[in-house]
């Protein structure tokens, strides 16, 4: 049997309680690492340059997902604009780096997208970068929810969490699918704004794994439910590989689906560093294939990629 999405078992006050806890916490923002203490609520705005509405970038059907969510019908991917994070090599920085360039939605607009999406045929609802808009997602999902929306949804981000924020979202998350960066907190502060990410995208991780667990596919190889890893190879072993796939092995699971994604190419001001100005080689994504392996984690994504298509032959 097909699990149910997991928001369909709460109660309207259930869901409504969680909105108001996340509107809160918006007042004097904490909804992240950051804590900017701004209110959100009256408009003001921190790093994320987010206020009390989200920003929508776009939202459309996607086939270049992992494959467990993608399927034949593609993935219903709802693109925040804005971000927590400020990688000076992120790959999409139009959209996360000048936020106020998209409109901001409403939560009946953002329901709307989503059941424009199921309507489409989506296999989820797919939050790209949805971090530092947790309650303005629940009061859409609440609202999509009742006029039925019935598909699992995909907490997609970069990581830089706070735990307080997702224990909000236990029991409305299907998937969680974090991209875990860099592991080193010199590089995280030097290139992501961030000296603490290695120790709250671990956190976060963690809590992710209680909530969900490992994850669980229908018959036809569909992604319903648990913990999807995303790890972008960097130039000269930036992202600390192998420190971060030691921590899956030993403190979340060696059953962890992980995609190793080898498809970095200078982006937003990585052309100022020379260490970021070029793509990663086939010899640093055989050695990263390799070193997951060496630490038991063999369930990876087997996409077609260019330079990794071939080395999942050496699992």
């Amino acid at each position: 049997m097909t699990r149910r999405a997991a928001y369909l078992d709460l109660t309207h006050q259930e869901l409504e309680e969680k909105i108001q806890e996340g509107l809160k916490r918006l007042q004097s923002c904490a909804m992240c690492p950051r804590g900017c203490a701004v209110d959100r609520l009256e408009g003001e705005t921190g790093f994320c340059q987010t206020g009390r509405l989200s920003r929508l970038a776009s939202f459309q059907l996607h086939f270049g997902e992992e494959s467990p969510l993608v399927g034949e019908n593609g993935s219903g991917t709802i693109f925040f604009a804005g971000c927590n994070l400020g990688c000076l090599f992120c790959q999409n920085f139009d959209i996360s780096h000048r936020a106020k360039d998209s409109p901001e939605v409403l939560p009946e607009q953002l329901a709307e997208a989503m059941l424009e999406l199921q309507r489409k045929g989506a296999l989820n609802i797919n939050l790209v970068s949805p971090s530092h808009v947790v309650p303005q997602i629940l009061e859409g999902l609440a609202l999509a929810a009742a006029s039925g929306l019935r598909l699992p949804i995909v907490y997609n981000c970069g990581g830089y969490e706070e735990v307080q924020t997702l224990q909000l979202l236990e029991g409305v998350i299907d998937i969680y699918m974090p991209d875990l960066k860099l592991a080193d907190p010199v590089n995280a502060k030097k290139y992501c704004l961030a000296e603490d990410y290695p120790k709250k995208a671990r956190l976060a991780v963690m809590e992710m794994q209680r909530q969900v667990g490992d994850l669980e596919l229908d018959s036809a190889g569909i992604a319903r439910r648990g913990l999807m890893i995303r790890h972008l190879l960097m130039p000269s072993g930036l992202a600390g590989s192998a420190e971060w796939f030691e921590f899956l092995s030993t403190e979340i699971s060696k059953n962890t689906y992980l995609n190793i994604m080898d498809q970095y190419h200078p982006c937003g001001q990585a052309r100022r560093y020379p260490e970021l100005d070029r793509t990663v080689t086939r010899a640093e994504c055989e050695e990263a294939v390799k070193t997951a392996k060496d630490y038991g984690l063999a369930r990876l994504d087997r996409r077609d990629q260019r330079s990794l298509r071939d080395l999942f032959r050496l699992l």
